[in-house]
């Protein structure tokens, strides 16, 4: 009896888990979708470039907002904001490249989907447990915010090749992490897992775009 109550246990475990994966791509699928379209408009608008102080109070801001509303219908909502937001933050970024050489864009989009859909894949067949890459992350996000503040003071162009792979570097691991947390049982929220994992695959693009136009010679 006592095994067949852990089979039960397990098997309803492993329904949720599933649940949670299913909720989490398509909550992931509908914000990078949503994110297209608004950097699509504003293209079309011609949007310029954000304000800088601008872009890092509204990133923090809103994924502070999808955080502390995602037990609720307003989870999905802000998720949307923050997913527009960063849409709208990007289209000057993809504006420039489509101009410039429009298949960086394909390229990009197409190597960020292959490497994210590699690594969720092996950590979902897997079921590896990649926790123990939180202490990574949390390092990364304070040499990131060095950085930022570095950038006020130091032109950071010369170490840009060098940033943008350390920059894919964290995305990957943000989405060995959050992916295992899911699998493993740790995050039982879409919402929040959804969110994670579309920050990574924005860095992911964003900085794949960048190495190669640095690669493909573009300034």
């Amino acid at each position: 009896m006592a095994l067949q109550g852990l089979a039960h246990v397990s098997g309803q475990q492993a329904i949720e888990i599933n649940g949670v994966l299913r909720n989490t791509y398509i909550m992931l699928g509908l914000s990078i979708g949503f994110a297209a379209f608004v950097s699509f408009v504003a293209m079309v608008l011609q949007i310029g470039m954000m304000n800088f102080f601008i872009y890092l109070a509204g990133f923090f801001g809103l994924s502070y907002a999808v955080q502390k509303t995602a037990d609720s219908v307003w989870g999905l909502v802000w998720s949307f904001v923050f997913a527009g937001f960063l849409g709208l933050a990007m289209a000057p970024i993809l504006g420039y490249y489509l101009a410039v050489q429009p298949s960086l864009v394909v390229q990009s989009f197409a190597l960020t989907s292959a490497v994210f859909f590699a690594l969720s894949a092996y950590t979902i067949v897997r079921r590896t447990d990649f926790s123990w890459l939180g202490s990574f992350l949390t390092v990364s996000f304070f040499v990131i915010i060095g950085i930022i503040v570095l950038s006020f003071f130091v032109n950071m162009s010369l170490f840009a090749m060098i940033i943008s792979a350390f920059m894919v570097v964290v995305a990957c691991a943000l989405i060995l992490y959050q992916t295992s947390a899911i699998v493993l049982g740790g995050e039982r929220n879409y919402i929040i897992a959804a969110n994670q994992l579309f920050v990574s695959f924005y860095i992911l693009f964003l900085n794949l775009i960048q190495l190669l136009g640095i690669f493909g010679g573009d300034d």
